[in-house]
């Protein structure tokens, strides 16, 4: 038998649709002055961003999880990179069937020059919109929801 689903009242609805508009659009305005200011895809610089700030090199399956990607993406992923020069693979000496991947310096120096571009485009268009208190209060919800998802199953 199935259960009645339980709806959402107004009021949450219109905060779960605020909520996905507002992240629709700021990343897909992000991910566009990505292209356009540096030439990387959005793709791209998530995982050069991700490895840099981990200190140049991560396991595969740790990045994987890292950005919530399915393994055969960051495969892919990995594989258009690696041919651009960005990152490379080097085998995992304790467990043969890892890998790191690890950002070249022609990925680091990439990641480098955009990354200043795009922190002004964050700064603009989400931090700006803000308070230092509304920051707090949506850093301090935003742990509390990704503690809640830890605990559910996917």
């Amino acid at each position: 038998m199935n259960a009645t689903p339980r709806w959402l009242t107004p009021e949450q609805k219109a905060a779960w649709d605020a909520f996905i508009r507002m992240h629709e659009k700021l990343i897909g305005r992000l991910s566009r002055r990505v292209q356009e200011d540096s030439g990387m895809s959005p793709s791209d610089y998530i995982v050069l961003a991700k490895l840099t700030e981990a200190g140049e090199r991560m396991r595969f399956m740790d990045l994987v999880k890292l950005v919530e990607w399915e393994k055969s993406r960051m495969s892919h992923q990995i594989t258009r990179m690696a041919k651009r020069g960005l990152v490379a693979k080097e085998e995992c000496p304790d467990d043969g069937r890892g890998a790191f991947i690890v950002a070249t310096p022609a990925g680091h120096r990439a990641i480098e020059d955009a990354a200043p571009t795009h922190v002004a485009h964050v700064r603009r268009l989400f931090i700006e919109a803000l308070t230092q208190e509304e920051l707090d209060t949506l850093a301090r919800i935003s742990k509390r929801v990704l503690t809640h998802m830890e605990k559910q199953p996917d």
